[in-house]
C-alpha cells in the first residue's frame, strides 16, 4: 500500500494546488494501485474514498459533469461500508452531489439523498446550502438564489451555481413572456439581475433568438412563424367553401 499511499499525497497536493491536468493523471494511476489490494481491508477502503473523493472535486473544477457522476457513484459503497464513520470531505462530496441534482432537475433523488442524512450532516454549511437553494427555488423566490452565489460555502460550487443561475435566468424569461409584450431594454436588464445591455443581448442570443429588439424595448411576442395574413390561403378556401355549399345543395 505504500505506492497507493504516496500516489493519494500526490493527488492531494495537486488537487490542492489546482492542478486538474496532472490530478486526473495521478488518479488514473492510483486507481490501477488500487486494483492490486484487498477491497475489504480497511487501509485500502479509506485511501479508495479519499481517491474518489478527490476525483468527485477534479471533475467539479474540470466542469466533468459525466465524470463527477461517475465518481460519486463509485463512492456510495465506500460511504455506506464505513457506516457511522465519517471522512473530512464527506459534507463537501455530498453537498456537491445534491448541487448535482439540483441543476439536473432530479429533485425525486434530491428528496431520497436527503432522506439518508443524518441531522448533524444535514445542518453542515456543505449541505444546508443547496437546500436552502431548493426550497428558495420552489416557491420562485429568484433573488434569493442569485444572491447565493456570493455564499457558496467553497469554490467549487461555482461550476454548479453558473448552471443554476442560467436555468434561474431561463424561469425568469418565461415568466417575463407570459406577463409581458414587450419592456425596456434596461427593465429587462435589471429584472434577469445582468449587469449591462451586452450581457443581456448575449443571452438573447444563445437562449432567446426569437426576441425581438425595437429601438429601446423588447419584444416578447413577435407573430407566429405560419400565421400572418399573406399566408392564409383564401382564395382556396373560399373555392372550397364554395364547392362544399353547392355540393350541399344537390344532396337536399
Amino acid at each position: 500500500m505504500t505506492d497507493a499511499s504516496a500516489l493519494l499525497a500526490d493527488l492531494t497536493g495537486r488537487v490542492d494546488s489546482g492542478d486538474v491536468e496532472g490530478g486526473k493523471a495521478v488518479l488514473a494511476n492510483l486507481k490501477i494501485a488500487l486494483l492490486d489490494a484487498e477491497p475489504a481491508a480497511d487501509t485500502a477502503r479509506r485511501i479508495a474514498t479519499s481517491a474518489l473523493e478527490l476525483g468527485v472535486l477534479l471533475s467539479a473544477a474540470d466542469g466533468d459533469l459525466d465524470a463527477f457522476a461517475r465518481n460519486v457513484a463509485q463512492l456510495k459503497p465506500h460511504y455506506a461500508a464505513l457506516g457511522a464513520s465519517t471522512t473530512e470531505r464527506k459534507n463537501h462530496i455530498l453537498g456537491l452531489n445534491l448541487m448535482h441534482l439540483l441543476v439536473e432537475n432530479r429533485l425525486s433523488e434530491f428528496h431520497s439523498e436527503l432522506e439518508l442524512l443524518t441531522a448533524a450532516e444535514a445542518s453542515s454549511a456543505e449541505i444546508s446550502f443547496p437546500i436552502h437553494l431548493e426550497r428558495q427555488l420552489m416557491v420562485g423566490s429568484y433573488d434569493e438564489v442569485l444572491a447565493a452565489n456570493a455564499r457558496v460555502p467553497h469554490a467549487s460550487y461555482g461550476l454548479f451555481m453558473d448552471h443554476l443561475l442560467t436555468t434561474v435566468r431561463d424561469s425568469i424569461a418565461d415568466c417575463l413572456e407570459v406577463a409581458y409584450k414587450t419592456m425596456s431594454l434596461d427593465d429587462a436588464v435589471k429584472m434577469m439581475k445582468f449587469v449591462s445591455r451586452d450581457e443581456l443581448a448575449a443571452y438573447m442570443e444563445e437562449c432567446r433568438d426569437d426576441w425581438i429588439v425595437e429601438g429601446g424595448s423588447l419584444c416578447f411576442a413577435p407573430p407566429p412563424a405560419g400565421r400572418k395574413a399573406d399566408d392564409i390561403p383564401s382564395k382556396k378556401l373560399i373555392g372550397q367553401t364554395l364547392s362544399y355549399a353547392a355540393e350541399f345543395e344537390r344532396i337536399v
